[in-house]
Protein backbone atom coordinates (compact mmCIF):
# COMPACT_ATOMS: atom_id res chain seq x y z
CA UNK A 1 0.00 0.00 0.00
CA UNK A 2 1.20 3.48 -1.35
CA UNK A 3 1.81 5.80 1.62
CA UNK A 4 1.44 8.56 -0.63
CA UNK A 5 1.05 7.65 -4.90
CA UNK A 6 4.30 8.24 -6.66
CA UNK A 7 4.44 12.34 -8.28
CA UNK A 8 5.52 13.15 -11.78
CA UNK A 9 9.28 13.06 -11.69
CA UNK A 10 9.72 14.14 -14.89
CA UNK A 11 8.30 16.95 -17.31
CA UNK A 12 7.59 16.70 -19.85
CA UNK A 13 7.31 13.21 -19.57
CA UNK A 14 9.07 12.22 -23.27
CA UNK A 15 12.13 14.55 -21.95
CA UNK A 16 14.53 11.19 -22.68
CA UNK A 17 13.44 10.65 -25.95
CA UNK A 18 14.15 14.19 -27.23
CA UNK A 19 17.40 14.20 -28.55
CA UNK A 20 19.87 17.18 -26.74
CA UNK A 21 19.66 18.87 -29.80
CA UNK A 22 15.07 19.07 -29.36
CA UNK A 23 15.64 21.23 -26.05
CA UNK A 24 15.84 24.97 -27.03
CA UNK A 25 19.58 26.33 -27.42
CA UNK A 26 19.06 28.86 -24.62
CA UNK A 27 18.30 25.92 -22.21
CA UNK A 28 20.94 24.32 -20.15
CA UNK A 29 20.85 21.32 -17.26
CA UNK A 30 21.35 22.48 -14.00
CA UNK A 31 21.59 20.75 -10.91
CA UNK A 32 20.06 22.53 -8.10
CA UNK A 33 21.53 21.36 -4.48
CA UNK A 34 18.05 21.76 -2.56
CA UNK A 35 17.12 22.55 1.31
CA UNK A 36 16.79 19.63 2.87
CA UNK A 37 13.57 17.50 1.71
CA UNK A 38 12.98 20.00 -0.62
CA UNK A 39 13.12 18.06 -4.00
CA UNK A 40 9.13 17.08 -4.25
CA UNK A 41 8.19 20.61 -3.60
CA UNK A 42 10.34 21.90 -5.67
CA UNK A 43 9.58 19.32 -8.54
CA UNK A 44 5.93 20.34 -8.07
CA UNK A 45 6.68 23.96 -8.78
CA UNK A 46 8.46 23.16 -11.91
CA UNK A 47 5.93 21.17 -12.70
CA UNK A 48 3.64 23.80 -11.99
CA UNK A 49 5.82 26.59 -14.07
CA UNK A 50 5.96 23.77 -17.48
CA UNK A 51 9.78 24.01 -16.46
CA UNK A 52 11.72 20.85 -17.43
CA UNK A 53 13.06 18.66 -15.09
CA UNK A 54 13.95 15.08 -13.55
CA UNK A 55 13.77 14.02 -10.28
CA UNK A 56 14.88 10.60 -9.93
CA UNK A 57 12.60 8.80 -7.44
CA UNK A 58 12.95 5.02 -6.27
CA UNK A 59 10.26 3.31 -4.41
CA UNK A 60 11.18 2.56 -0.51
CA UNK A 61 8.98 0.40 1.33
CA UNK A 62 8.51 0.74 5.18
CA UNK A 63 7.13 -1.46 7.66
CA UNK A 64 5.39 1.27 10.31
CA UNK A 65 3.06 -0.02 12.99
CA UNK A 66 2.94 -3.97 11.25
CA UNK A 67 1.64 -2.32 8.18
CA UNK A 68 3.57 -2.60 4.29
CA UNK A 69 3.80 0.85 3.00
CA UNK A 70 5.66 2.10 0.11
CA UNK A 71 7.26 5.90 -0.20
CA UNK A 72 8.64 7.16 -3.50
CA UNK A 73 12.25 8.85 -2.25
CA UNK A 74 14.37 10.77 -4.51
CA UNK A 75 17.42 8.36 -5.58
CA UNK A 76 19.90 11.48 -4.94
CA UNK A 77 18.47 13.19 -1.46
CA UNK A 78 19.03 16.87 -2.14
CA UNK A 79 19.57 17.06 -5.48
CA UNK A 80 17.20 17.01 -9.10
CA UNK A 81 18.09 18.17 -11.93
CA UNK A 82 16.53 21.33 -14.59
CA UNK A 83 16.67 21.99 -17.98
CA UNK A 84 15.49 25.69 -18.29
CA UNK A 85 17.47 29.11 -19.28
CA UNK A 86 18.81 31.95 -16.87
CA UNK A 87 15.38 33.31 -16.21
CA UNK A 88 13.78 30.03 -15.76
CA UNK A 89 16.66 29.30 -13.18
CA UNK A 90 16.03 32.78 -11.50
CA UNK A 91 12.21 32.08 -10.99
CA UNK A 92 13.34 28.55 -9.93
CA UNK A 93 15.86 30.46 -7.02
CA UNK A 94 12.57 32.41 -5.79
CA UNK A 95 11.29 29.09 -4.83
CA UNK A 96 13.24 29.14 -1.66
CA UNK A 97 14.12 25.44 -1.89
CA UNK A 98 17.26 25.48 -3.51
CA UNK A 99 20.46 25.81 -1.75
CA UNK A 100 22.52 26.90 -4.52
CA UNK A 101 22.78 25.60 -8.35
CA UNK A 102 25.98 24.15 -9.64
CA UNK A 103 26.50 24.96 -13.67
CA UNK A 104 26.73 22.04 -15.55
CA UNK A 105 30.19 22.64 -17.80
CA UNK A 106 29.65 19.08 -20.02
CA UNK A 107 26.16 19.35 -21.07
CA UNK A 108 25.80 15.86 -22.93
CA UNK A 109 27.28 14.02 -20.64
CA UNK A 110 24.86 15.04 -17.76
CA UNK A 111 22.20 14.34 -20.62
CA UNK A 112 24.10 10.85 -21.27
CA UNK A 113 24.16 10.30 -17.39
CA UNK A 114 20.48 11.27 -16.68
CA UNK A 115 19.38 9.29 -19.45
CA UNK A 116 20.85 5.99 -18.01
CA UNK A 117 19.75 6.95 -14.72
CA UNK A 118 15.86 7.29 -15.99
CA UNK A 119 16.47 3.82 -18.06
CA UNK A 120 17.58 1.78 -14.83
CA UNK A 121 14.90 3.01 -12.79
CA UNK A 122 11.95 2.37 -15.37
CA UNK A 123 13.62 -1.95 -15.63
CA UNK A 124 11.76 -1.99 -11.99
CA UNK A 125 15.13 -3.35 -11.31
CA UNK A 126 16.15 -3.09 -7.32
CA UNK A 127 18.13 -0.11 -7.20
CA UNK A 128 20.52 1.18 -4.45
CA UNK A 129 21.78 4.76 -4.24
CA UNK A 130 25.72 4.56 -4.31
CA UNK A 131 27.60 7.54 -2.86
CA UNK A 132 31.01 9.10 -3.22
CA UNK A 133 31.94 6.03 -5.90
CA UNK A 134 35.11 4.43 -6.17
CA UNK A 135 37.45 3.59 -9.34
CA UNK A 136 36.13 0.15 -11.16
CA UNK A 137 35.86 -1.67 -14.10
CA UNK A 138 33.86 0.08 -17.13
CA UNK A 139 31.63 -2.17 -18.81
CA UNK A 140 28.82 -2.59 -20.80
CA UNK A 141 25.57 -4.68 -20.67
CA UNK A 142 25.13 -7.00 -23.10
CA UNK A 143 21.64 -8.63 -22.46
CA UNK A 144 18.66 -8.19 -20.63
CA UNK A 145 16.25 -5.10 -20.32
CA UNK A 146 19.37 -3.13 -19.37
CA UNK A 147 20.92 -3.79 -22.70
CA UNK A 148 23.42 -1.02 -23.80
CA UNK A 149 23.89 0.26 -20.31
CA UNK A 150 27.40 1.76 -19.78
CA UNK A 151 28.53 2.02 -16.28
CA UNK A 152 31.45 0.92 -13.42
CA UNK A 153 31.00 -2.79 -11.53
CA UNK A 154 31.91 -2.60 -7.69
CA UNK A 155 32.38 -5.57 -6.20
CA UNK A 156 30.80 -6.16 -2.95
CA UNK A 157 30.75 -9.29 -0.30
CA UNK A 158 27.52 -10.07 -1.84
CA UNK A 159 28.14 -10.35 -5.69
CA UNK A 160 28.82 -7.49 -8.28
CA UNK A 161 26.65 -4.30 -8.46
CA UNK A 162 26.87 -2.34 -11.94
CA UNK A 163 26.47 1.35 -10.84
CA UNK A 164 25.03 4.26 -13.60
CA UNK A 165 27.11 7.44 -12.16
CA UNK A 166 25.90 10.92 -12.37
CA UNK A 167 29.59 12.03 -12.13
CA UNK A 168 29.03 15.77 -11.74
CA UNK A 169 27.61 15.29 -8.34
CA UNK A 170 29.53 11.99 -7.50
CA UNK A 171 26.81 10.07 -6.95
CA UNK A 172 24.72 7.09 -8.77
CA UNK A 173 22.48 4.07 -8.62
CA UNK A 174 23.07 0.72 -8.94
CA UNK A 175 21.58 -2.91 -9.34
CA UNK A 176 23.10 -6.84 -8.42
CA UNK A 177 23.91 -8.61 -11.89
CA UNK A 178 25.81 -11.36 -13.24
CA UNK A 179 29.24 -11.93 -15.32
CA UNK A 180 27.12 -13.64 -17.86
CA UNK A 181 25.48 -10.47 -19.25
CA UNK A 182 28.94 -7.53 -18.69
CA UNK A 183 31.53 -7.32 -21.29
CA UNK A 184 34.41 -5.40 -20.77
CA UNK A 185 34.08 -1.28 -22.41
CA UNK A 186 36.71 -0.43 -24.47
CA UNK A 187 35.14 3.42 -24.29
CA UNK A 188 36.04 5.72 -21.77
CA UNK A 189 33.98 8.21 -19.71
CA UNK A 190 34.98 11.61 -20.65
Amino acid sequence: MPLLAAEPNVYPADLFDLGAEAVAAESHWWVLHTRPRQEKALARQLLEHRVPFYLPTIAKRLRIKGRNLTSHVPLFPGYAFMMADREQRVAALTTNRIFHTLPVTNQNALWNDLRQISHLITTGAAITPEDRLAPGDIVEITSGPLTGLKGKILRTATGQRFVVEVDFIQRGASVMLDDSCLTASREQFA
